[in-house]
C-alpha cells in the first residue's frame, strides 16, 4: 500500500518505475500530518510521472555499462596513449559490477566493486582512485558529445585519501648487488631495461615498451602515460653495444617485471609495498639531487605534472638548506 498510518502520521511509500528520473531515487518515503496531504502528494508525484505520456513517452536507454565503455573507447579512449590499458581496466571493473544497464549504475555498485578490489584483489588505494577517475570519465566524455543525458552516477564519490608513501631508493652497494643479479637472469632484457630506468628516470613500463627508433643520437625519447614526451640524454656504452649487436627493429624488450622481482629477492633487497620496479625511478631522482642536480630539471626529466611531486626529493640535495641563514630579514638588515 502506498499510503499508510505510522505513529500518528501518514507515510507515502512509493516504488514506481521512472521515479528515479524525477526525484533521483528509486524509492520515495515521506510523512504528513494528515491523510489528505499524503494523498495530494502521491497524486502530484504520479502526475509528474505521467505528464509526458502517452503522446511523448520517455525512451529507455537499454545500453549496458560495457556498451558505454565500448562507445567511449571508439569516440575518445583509442586516442589516449594508455587507452588500451584503460579500456581493459574498465571492462574488468564493469564485469565486477555485474555489467548493469548504464542507466541503473549507482554509487553503491561502484563502492562494492572497489571494496572487492581492495580486499580481494589487494590493489592499492592509488589504483582504485585511478579506476574511479577512468569510470567517471566515461560518463563525462559521452555527456560532452551529447551521447549521455543523465547525471554522472559517480559524481559524488570522492577519491580515497592517500597517505604519503615512503620513498625508497637503492644505495650504491644495493645497486651493485642488483645489477649483478639482473646480469645473471635468464631474461636478458631485464638487465637493460633496468639500466635505462636508472639512467633516465623512466617508468618501467615506458622503458619496457621502447622501440629502436626511440633511441638515437645519445637520447632516449620517453612517452609517458599523460601524453608528455621528452628526449632524455644518456651515456651508457654497454647499452649501446648491446643495441648494436642485436640490431633489432621495432619493440626491443619483452615483459620482464617478474624477472626483476626475482633479482630483487636474490639480492636480499626489501622494498615498501607497491614500489618494485619504481625503485629504479626513485634511485635516479635521489642520485640526481644528491649530486647537486637542479630540481626544476628533475621535474622535467621525470615529466611530473606539478613541482609538488618532485620536491619530495629536494631534501636529498647536499646544500638544500645551506642558504637559509642568509635569507632572513635580520640578515638582510644586518641587525
Amino acid at each position: 500500500m502506498a499510503i499508510r498510518k505510522v505513529d500518528n502520521r501518514w507515510l507515502v511509500d512509493l516504488r514506481i518505475n521512472g521515479l528515479q528520473k524525477i526525484v533521483g531515487k528509486k524509492r520515495l518515503r515521506k510523512k504528513f500530518p494528515t491523510k489528505p496531504e499524503a494523498i495530494r502528494f502521491e497524486v502530484h508525484i504520479l502526475n509528474q510521472l505521467n505528464q509526458d505520456k502517452p503522446w511523448n513517452p520517455i525512451s529507455t536507454d537499454r545500453r549496458t555499462l560495457v556498451d558505454l565503455i565500448d562507445r567511449w573507447y571508439k569516440a575518445h579512449g583509442n586516442t589516449l596513449v594508455d587507452g588500451k590499458r584503460r579500456y581493459k581496466c574498465l571492462l574488468q571493473l564493469a564485469k565486477l559490477m555485474g555489467d548493469p544497464l548504464a542507466s541503473d549504475v549507482t554509487s553503491t555498485m561502484y563502492i562494492d566493486a572497489r571494496h572487492h578490489r581492495l580486499t580481494i584483489d589487494k590493489v592499492s588505494l592509488n589504483t582504485v582512485n585511478h579506476e574511479l577517475a577512468y569510470l567517471k570519465a566515461v560518463f563525462n566524455e559521452l555527456d560532452r558529445i551529447d551521447e549521455w543525458q543523465p547525471e554522472n552516477p559517480l559524481r559524488k564519490i570522492r577519491k580515497l585519501q592517500l597517505l604519503d608513501s615512503e620513498l625508497s631508493w637503492l644505495n650504491e652497494d644495493q645497486v651493485k648487488d642488483l645489477m649483478k643479479e639482473l646480469k645473471n637472469s635468464s631474461n636478458e632484457h631485464v638487465y637493460y631495461v633496468a639500466r635505462i630506468c636508472l639512467n633516465t628516470g623512466a617508468r618501467w613500463g615506458e622503458a619496457e615498451s621502447l622501440t629502436r627508433s626511440q633511441i638515437r643520437d645519445g637520447k632516449i625519447t620517453l612517452q609517458s602515460k599523460n601524453g608528455r614526451s621528452l628526449a632524455v640524454p644518456y651515456a651508457d656504452p654497454e647499452l649501446d653495444t648491446w643495441l648494436d649487436e642485436k640490431k633489432r627493429q621495432g619493440a626491443l624488450f619483452s615483459g620482464c617485471t617478474g624477472a626483476f622481482r626475482k633479482a630483487i629477492d636474490r639480492a636480499g633487497i626489501l622494498l615498501p609495498a607497491g614500489q618494485l620496479t619504481h625503485v629504479c625511478r626513485h634511485t635516479f631522482a635521489s642520485n640526481h639531487m644528491a649530486s647537486g642536480g637542479d630540481i626544476i630539471t628533475l621535474k622535467e626529466v621525470l615529466r611530473h605534472e606539478s613541482l609538488a611531486m618532485t620536491v619530495r626529493y629536494a631534501h636529498l640535495a647536499p646544500d638544500h638548506l645551506a642558504d637559509v641563514p642568509g635569507r632572513t630579514v635580520l640578515s638582510r638588515l644586518k641587525l
